[in-house]
């Protein structure tokens, strides 16, 4: 009998869950709620993973076969003791004969280097990098949220950008293309409306301004321009970092990854950072390949598999 594994990547809108063999080879997927966790959340993070693996496998025609192993990769999971709640939780709704829990970063790295050295960029809704080093060192930089950090992150750019539009009403900066974009972006009429819009919205709605800030300053508006400019400029502050902490200098060879929803091939953001790159990471050497968390996850909960019987 075929030995089922699973991939699962637990993030704030959706769920995605890769089933695959023994040896890495994909068997089928799913995609459902999403399973971002924190505390107080476990059990419900956790059950609503165990029903897309178990959806999947039904998907797959396998039965009622349970995985032998499945990989967890959970936004919000990056502590300790959060991981061992869902580790508990779902050893206790029976998914798999081995599970293990583990941050959502953690499974992008997975799929970007295995386990071998790099450093993972990710900017989407929020940011942070990952990296290990030649001696197998570990760090990471960034991921403070958005109270305190996320450079570079969707949600950042779309505060910047509130600021923009405030300062233009006022006149404190000349008029700018990103007021009517982000106007209408937010559905609503006039600046001084984005007060109460701004406290009610979410980290994603937020977020959701950055591809509208992305479109205007391709368009050649200056003030979107200098927002994405900024942006990049954390963000390779991030890889920079690593370099150095982990590979000594910004100068060696550093293999970098892009992942996240800003960072996908062709847009603007990773044009523009990957050119930057050249003169302040010389080192760097970008994959050009997509990061799929969930697809790492899978490949962990392989390998583990392969490990374990040597």
């Amino acid at each position: 009998m075929t030995e089922l594994v699973a991939g699962v990547d637990g993030g704030g809108s959706k769920t995605r869950v890769i089933l695959g063999n023994s040896v890495g080879e994909i068997i089928g997927e799913t995609t459902g709620a999403g399973s971002a966790t924190a505390p107080g959340r476990t059990d419900e993070s956790s059950k609503i993973i165990a029903d897309l693996v178990r959806q999947a496998v039904a998907d797959s025609g396998m039965g009622d076969v349970r995985p032998v192993s499945v990989v967890c990769g959970v936004s919000g999971a990056g502590r300790v003791n959060i991981q061992r709640a869902m580790t508990a939780a779902l050893d206790d709704l029976e998914v798999a004969d081995e599970v293990t829990v583990v941050g959502d970063g953690e499974i992008a790295f997975y799929d970007a280097f295995g386990r071998g050295p790099g450093v993972l960029l990710v900017s989407g809704t929020g940011s942070i990098a990952h990296g290990r080093g030649p001696s197998g060192q570990e760090a990471r930089c960034g991921g403070w949220g958005i109270f305190v950090g996320d450079e570079g992150s969707g949600r950042w750019i779309g505060r910047r950008a509130l600021a923009v539009v405030a300062a233009a009403a006022d006149g404190r900066e000349p008029p700018t293309d990103l007021t009517g974009a982000v106007l209408t972006a937010a559905q609503i009429n006039e600046p001084t409306d984005l007060i109460p819009w701004a406290i009610a919205a979410s980290g994603r709605e937020l977020a959701a301004l950055a591809p509208v800030v992305l479109n205007t300053a391709a368009n050649g508006d200056a003030r979107a321009n200098a927002i994405v400019s900024m942006a990049v400029e954390e963000l390779v502050l991030h890889v920079r970092t690593l370099a150095m902490k982990l590979f000594g200098d910004e100068r060696a060879h550093v293999p970098v990854a892009l992942a996240g929803g800003l960072m996908l091939r062709g847009s603007l953001l990773r044009k523009r950072l990957e050119q930057r790159l050249k003169s302040a990471v010389p080192g760097a050497q970008v994959k050009s390949g997509d990061v799929a968390p969930a697809r790492g996850a899978m490949k962990w909960a392989a390998d583990s598999r392969v490990t374990a019987q040597i």
